[in-house]
């Protein structure tokens, strides 16, 4: 994969700041980063363009604009590829919104899926949202009303496998179902756990927790938060089997710090 910015833009940015897990992995960053970030630069500039347009045409009060993108990317630091993977460099992705009931400029720290965006853009619109869309409206987030939204959200990886993972605001949990082939089966009744990651104390998900005996709790409480979210997804029941144990000789995690 290439990432050609417009002419200048790559030198602009080559030789810049590398995040550490791309730093730590290696990969095609070195090679690809100066355009990637001449990519979103020009990106940013074609938005402000848009932007400027709008109100040049009066239309600014009643058009919403979301800014998002369908993932990120590990430039080939985590597989073979640039994305499919269960880590932020893969699945975390901007998101941006502006308009009417979007005017107050805040940042939302609740943990938000692609899936909550059409129910918020049809909600934002005074659309009815129908009950059968999975996701929810962020509208009230934008107002400060917090209480019962998910305190995790649901990860479906496909084509480089059949992966599915969980990510609360601490912790990262993903498995994978190694005998499934991820571009003829859309899932699996049984997995293996893969990864497990602290993200608090480890936001670059360098050192892979799973199975170490200190963690054996949180992988637990992350295994069964994933079983309920594949059977809310509409998913067949499935089994994952545990990781082998390793032994970590650090401190045991307690149940409280699980459960953030």
């Amino acid at each position: 994969m290439r990432y050609p910015p417009p002419e200048g833009y790559r030198e602009k940015y080559t030789g810049s700041w590398i995040p550490p897990d791309l730093a730590a992995f290696g990969g095609s960053s070195a090679q690809h980063l100066g355009g990637y970030y001449g990519m979103v630069k020009r990106l940013d500039e074609a938005l402000g363009r848009l932007m400027d347009a709008l109100k040049s045409l009066s239309l600014s009060d009643n058009t919403i604009v979301l800014f998002t993108s369908d993932h990120a990317c590990h430039f080939k630091t985590r597989n073979s590829e640039y994305k499919r993977s269960c880590h932020e460099s893969s699945i975390r992705v901007p998101a941006a919104i502006t308009g009417p009931g979007f005017k107050n400029g805040r940042q939302i720290r609740e943990l938000v899926s692609l899936i909550d965006l059409p129910p918020t853009l049809l909600d934002a619109a005074g659309i009815p949202v129908p009950e059968h869309m999975q996701g929810r409206s962020i509208m009230p987030l934008t107002m400060g009303l917090k209480e019962g939204w998910p305190e995790e959200v649901f990860i479906q990886i496909s084509e480089t496998q059949v992966g599915r993972a969980i990510r609360t605001e601490r912790w990262k949990y993903s498995v994978s179902a190694p005998d499934k082939d991820g571009d003829n089966d859309s899932c699996s009744n049984r997995y293996t756990e893969e990864f497990l990651y602290d993200l608090q104390c480890d936001p670059y998900e360098i050192t892979n927790l799973i199975g170490y005996d200190s963690h054996r709790e949180v992988a637990a409480v992350m295994r069964e938060r994933l079983v309920r979210r594949l059977k809310e997804a509409g998913e067949q029941e499935a089994v994952i089997t545990p990781a082998p144990p390793v032994s970590s000789r650090q401190r045991r995690v307690t149940v409280e710090e699980t459960l953030r």
